[in-house]
């Protein structure tokens, strides 16, 4: 019998030695609403977790999977609906407050402290320590408190010595050494090799199917679902899309859940041409990640003049750094990027020389000098080059001049082109970020998410912009995880997956279920020649 199929036993962080515990209590969420704002992200929302089980939460980003989970966990307060636990109703203030009712869970980043050991993390997590730590004791308790578990780590080991695998077995076991007896996962597997999310996810089965923890698995993978999973619930766009037991609901079926079964209504006037020469070749482009793992394998794709390629894809699963490649922020292991026949590695010159331009998500982070002003941030593009400077020296009075110009055109909402940017609203931070991407010759335009977080106005706004520039024959490359978005403007569609492009479509031929089967890397083979 392995440790995974006897009761669990958890050190009480607040008392010495074991205590035995009974299968975990029901956990439900019923008919949770949550707003920001004007913004609705959970409506009338119930989810149930049956003791000792392991439960899917299956969405794409922006579902409301991850809002659901805090009201749950006491991050949010609901504005209407409640969390039951064992058929009593519980109102946790705080994550902490939820600890205390068994409730934890494990990030999709590590929260541990690099320099420490492992046992030194453990210990320093609990809620309360005594004046003087016996370290020896323990390490004692903490190696006999593993041998409760399936998973084994060196109690002496520095964290920043284990490898991703460790680490987030590591996790694991501080909510179980903690006391949680209801463990929530987010995205586990993002930060693992498939073997190691595999033997993570088996094992983490084994103890909830032994009565021992219960399970809520955040997921936007078919194949996690359907191998882990004894239920699955659905979120699409803050409601709920459907759930049932993972034997009755089959690959299709979910897909069709997550992502919807009709086409998004184009809201935007596209000019019918014909797509022009190819102006951004990409081909067997390679990278990692920052912890040095392969992130991009081998991608490969082209996006020609009057045309928009809109790679679709749940968050996480290279897009991120594709972009960055292109971009310029980070560095390539392999393959070869070409605009316009020519090889291209993002330099400033290279970008003004072959016009490329970039619309990056969060772009008050990323596009941006949040302390700088409208008008100096409008004219990061061209300040070095006349009319904006002589000799060296700027003309601040020509880059004002031309910034209240692209204000006025771009509608961009501020007090006057002098007020720092970090001010303005991030819809308005975006239109400036257009007004200096779209002025002049744009040949190559890279947009991730451009219209994330907006409100309806301002996104009808910069998707028309956007079509503008295609329609007007710039090159388009749109990355988005808003499936709307990627069919309301895209010509071809590719979908990206474990960094990979794994389908690719034109957009009279888009098959939404399809697309949706590929996103969460349950779909066929790579196409050839995308």
């Amino acid at each position: 019998m392995t440790a995974a199929a006897l009761a669990y036993e958890s050190l009480d962080p607040n008392q010495s030695g074991f205590r035995r515990r009974d299968v975990p209590p029901e956990l439900a969420a019923l008919n949770i609403t949550k707003r920001f704002g004007s913004l609705t992200a959970l409506e009338d929302v119930s989810f149930r977790l049956r003791p000792g089980s392991v439960h899917a939460l299956l969405g794409e980003n922006g579902a409301g999977k991850s809002t659901l989970v805090k009201c749950i966990l006491g991050y949010y307060r609901a504005d209407s609906g409640e969390v039951q636990l064992g058929g009593r109703t519980i109102t946790p203030k705080s994550p902490r407050e939820a600890r205390r009712h068994g409730i934890g869970m494990v990030f999709q980043h590590f929260t541990l402290v690099e320099n420490m050991t492992v046992a030194e993390n453990l210990v320093l997590a609990r809620a309360e320590l005594p004046a003087r730590i016996d370290w020896a004791k323990q390490h004692r308790e903490i190696e006999a408190f593993m041998d409760t578990t399936p998973f084994r780590v060196p109690v002496h080991k520095p964290v920043r010595k284990l490898a991703a695998g460790e680490k987030q077995k590591l996790e694991i076991i501080k909510q179980l050494y903690l006391g949680s007896r209801i463990v929530i996962l987010d995205e586990p597997s993002s930060v693992l090799t498939p073997d190691e999310a595999d033997e993570v996810l088996g094992l983490l089965r084994e103890m909830a199917h032994a009565g021992a923890v219960s399970v809520v698995l955040i997921t936007h993978k078919f194949r996690e679902v359907q191998q882990f999973a004894d239920d699955v619930t659905v979120l699409r766009r803050g409601t709920l899309a459907g759930t049932g037991t993972t034997a009755e609901l089959d690959a299709q079926r979910l897909a069709e859940m997550m992502v919807g079964a009709e086409l998004p209504s184009t809201a935007v006037a596209r000019v019918e041409r014909a797509a022009g020469d190819t102006l951004l070749e990409v081909e067997n482009l390679r990278a990692n990640d920052d912890l040095g793992a392969p992130i991009l394998r081998d991608v490969s794709f082209s996006v020609r003049a009057g045309e928009i390629v809109g790679i679709a894809g749940v968050s996480g699963n290279g897009q991120d750094e594709l972009v960055e490649v292109l971009a310029g922020q980070r560095a390539a292991s392999g393959g070869s990027v070409r605009v316009r026949g020519c090889e291209y590695r993002a330099s400033r010159a290279e970008l003004h020389t072959h016009g490329v331009r970039l619309l990056p998500e969060a772009p008050l982070a990323n596009a941006c000098i949040a302390e700088m002003s409208v008008a100096e941030n409008i004219g990061l593009r061209s300040f070095d080059r006349a009319p904006f400077s002589w000799l060296g020296f700027l003309k601040k009075g020509a880059i004002r001049k031309r910034a209240r110009s692209l204000v006025r055109e771009f509608k961009v909402r501020t007090p006057s082109v002098d007020t720092p940017i970090g001010a303005l609203s991030g819809g308005n931070v975006q239109r400036a970020v257009l007004s200096r991407e779209l002025t002049g010759n744009v040949t190559l335009l890279i947009a991730a998410n451009p219209c994330f977080g907006l409100d309806f106005a301002a996104t009808s706004d910069i998707r028309q912009r956007i079509l503008n520039a295609r329609n007007e024959g710039a090159a388009v490359l749109l990355v988005s995880a808003d499936l709307e978005e990627i069919f309301a403007l895209s010509d071809r569609i590719l979908v990206m997956s474990e960094g990979r492009i794994v389908h690719a479509v034109d957009i009279a031929e888009a098959n939404l279920a399809e697309i949706g089967r590929h996103m969460a890397g349950h779909g066929s083979d790579p196409p050839s020649a995308p």
